[in-house]
């Protein structure tokens, strides 16, 4: 009591913060209110856990069943627990009906290339307009997201043309051989999707917040702006390089219009093309279901191993004007 009476003493006469006296009126308040905000959070955090988790923890359920136990289990809790008829028979009457692992594989490498070769030339072309001294580079930084705007179904047929244009060659016994044109093959599937307006305005963005001082201290050792690039400003930004390996991920492993548009060849095909298998005669849905949960497991496992870099950019560089 002798300490209540204190603390609400130092309150009245002006000497302490009444947030910071734990024992008064107005610190428990505080106290209470927190402890209340703190809790609401949580349990807002875990309700939209839980409804996002929903479709998934259903989708995986569903490949462990046969049709018609997806179906019957639909109009109760059962639909998205593993009980009853329980097996691994989706899985392996996937691998039987479509070529998934040439599909998997395809996706992986298109998407792995896409990000790292996306990685340093977004990361290059932001460079030279934070930190190197370029004329007109504010207009030009203001071209380069003004492309956002532009849906990419309204270039997707021209780019088709421009691409049946470019010169292509492959290894032949007899030597290379140059021929014309790019459909039906990995590059139109890689090559186009590099450059990236958002991916670029995030990393300059992200640079902006590097000193440049740093710069002028490498310049003074005699470090040269690729140098500078690599060793200074790179490292530095993980976040940023996190990002936009996942953003650049998700669009490339999730391609579906265009290389319907401009692939062919089953041998060529990535994941998502893969899904219009299984609508073609009888449609299976625990096959369908199964086929999802395998193209959905690397996204999550990128999101998963990268989602602290990712927030941390956000919310270091999203924000930025």
């Amino acid at each position: 009591m002798a300490i209540s009476n204190v603390a609400v003493a130092q309150v009245a006469t002006g000497t302490a913060d009444p947030a910071s006296a734990p024992h008064s009126v107005v610190g428990r308040k505080t106290a209470k209110k927190k402890r209340v905000i703190g809790v609401g959070g949580w349990i807002l955090r875990i309700a939209l856990t839980v409804l996002f988790l929903f479709p998934i923890l259903f989708m995986f359920v569903s490949s462990l069943k046969p049709d018609q136990q997806i179906f019957g289990d639909l109009s109760s809790i059962a639909a998205f627990l593993p009980i009853g008829n329980i097996s691994m028979d989706n899985y392996a009457a996937v691998f039987d009906r479509v070529p998934a692992a040439r599909f998997l594989v395809n996706s992986i490498g298109i998407s792995a290339i896409t990000v790292v070769a996306g990685i340093l030339v977004n990361s290059l072309a932001a460079f030279a307009l934070s930190r190197m001294r370029v004329r007109g580079k504010t207009v030009i930084l203001t071209l380069i997201i003004a492309t956002l705007i532009v849906p990419f179904e309204t270039l997707a047929l021209p780019l088709v043309w421009w691409v049946n244009q470019l010169p292509s060659f492959e290894l032949t016994e007899f030597g290379f051989l140059f021929t014309k044109g790019w459909i039906d093959t990995y590059q139109v599937q890689i090559i186009p999707f590099i450059a990236n307006a958002f991916s670029i305005y995030l990393f300059h963005q992200y640079f902006e917040s590097i000193p440049k001082e740093l710069d002028e201290a490498a310049r003074m050792d005699g470090a040269g702006w690729f140098r500078i690039y690599r060793q200074v400003v790179m490292p530095l930004s993980g976040p940023a390089i996190a990002t936009v390996a996942i953003l650049t991920f998700l669009p490339a492993w999730n391609s579906y219009l265009w290389p319907l548009m401009v692939v062919q060849t089953e041998e060529l095909r990535p994941v998502m093309v893969g899904v219009q298998y299984f609508f073609q005669l009888n449609v299976s849905w625990g096959e369908v279901m199964a086929y999802s949960t395998l193209i959905t497991l690397p996204v999550v496992a990128l999101f998963i191993a990268f989602q602290r870099s990712f927030v941390n950019s956000i919310a270091s560089s999203g924000v930025k004007g």
